[in-house]
């Protein structure tokens, strides 16, 4: 069926098109790269056979080769044109992990915080899980436009500070998952340890908590469970580029946590599978195909030997 009709999506993702020159901790450049949250986050939903509606925001001048690609793979009746340049960002990134994000144009606001549930068609509400990579403000917002769906949270880096912390607490009743990275969790509580991040996250309220770690892999945790759950980074032959990896890992997270019913082990396998191929790209991932599906499998079935199969498996 078209996406002209009225047939809805399964997942969507609220975020942003960003095209990012990225610059990595050995000086080497790669420049006018298709990124942004939202797009990286669509991306990792697509490595398991889904079509993502994506909802954000395109400029002018935005390349001819990341318009096909965004054709290729995302649902884009969420996404709105701006007559602003599009936006584009240098991505610095240190040895430890920290990325600094510098943006080459002079109004980034709509890329950021366009569109609104108003501006996109309302068959998109039909979706059953929903990423949104925004501040507390706009989880608010978009989150009564997706009245049956799963939500996860993904605070943008910029919000993550000290002095957001009460609202940061207040919003997450409006998500069933919260999932920031280790150094944005550790900023905002000033805690270092990543397992007491997750429990004072779960303390303060937070029902589902898939804190990313980058090479370290994942720490989950959930109500009801005294322990967090730890998932080991998938290894790959080379990292090519760690741009949006934690993105993508909220995009399989969040497919694995639907088609198993909300098994926190599951969407954690779902959610590394899906980064480990973010690691191979250099900005968003490549349109998947067969070769994409045969090595997802034998990664997914390593990392479950790895894991086990138990959902109480705890560290």
């Amino acid at each position: 069926m078209s996406e002209t009709t009225a047939h809805p999506p399964t997942f969507a993702c609220v975020g942003s098109i960003i095209i990012d020159d990225i610059v990595r901790p050995d000086g080497t450049v790669t420049m006018e790269v298709l990124g942004g949250g939202g797009v990286h986050a669509a991306a990792g939903i697509t490595v398991w056979g889904e079509r993502p509606a994506l909802i954000a925001c395109r400029g002018a001048g935005i390349p001819d080769s990341a318009v096909a690609r965004l054709e290729a793979s995302f649902d884009l009746r969420g996404v709105v044109t701006s007559p602003l340049p599009q936006a584009r960002a240098w991505q610095i990134f240190e040895w430890d992990g920290r990325r600094r994000e510098l943006w080459r144009v002079d109004d980034i606001r709509p890329f950021l915080r366009e569109p609104q549930p108003g501006d996109v068609p309302s068959v998109l509400r039909q979706a059953r899980a929903v990423t949104v990579l925004r501040d507390a403000s706009e989880l608010r917002r978009w989150r009564p436009f997706f009245p049956g769906a799963v939500a996860l949270w993904e605070p943008e880096q910029q919000y993550m500070i000290p002095d957001n912390r009460a609202e940061f607490v207040e919003t997450l009743a409006h998500a069933e998952i919260v999932s920031p990275n280790l150094l944005e969790a550790q900023q905002l509580y000033n805690l270092e340890d990543p397992a007491a991040l997750v429990r004072r996250m779960l303390a303060d309220g937070a029902r589902v908590v898939a804190l990313r770690m980058g090479a370290d892999g994942a720490l989950l945790g959930e109500q009801g469970r005294t322990q967090p759950v730890h998932i080991p980074a998938v290894p790959v032959p080379q990292i090519v580029d760690q741009t949006g990896a934690g993105n993508t890992f909220c995009g399989g997270f969040m497919v694995g946590w639907l088609r198993s019913g909300g098994d926190l082990l599951e969407a954690g396998c779902y959610g590394a599978v899906s980064a480990s191929f973010a690691l191979e790209a250099v900005g968003v991932l490549a349109p998947v195909d067969e070769t994409t599906f045969r090595v997802r499998d034998e990664r997914y079935r390593w990392l479950r030997g790895r894991v086990g199969s138990r959902s109480d498996r705890v560290i």
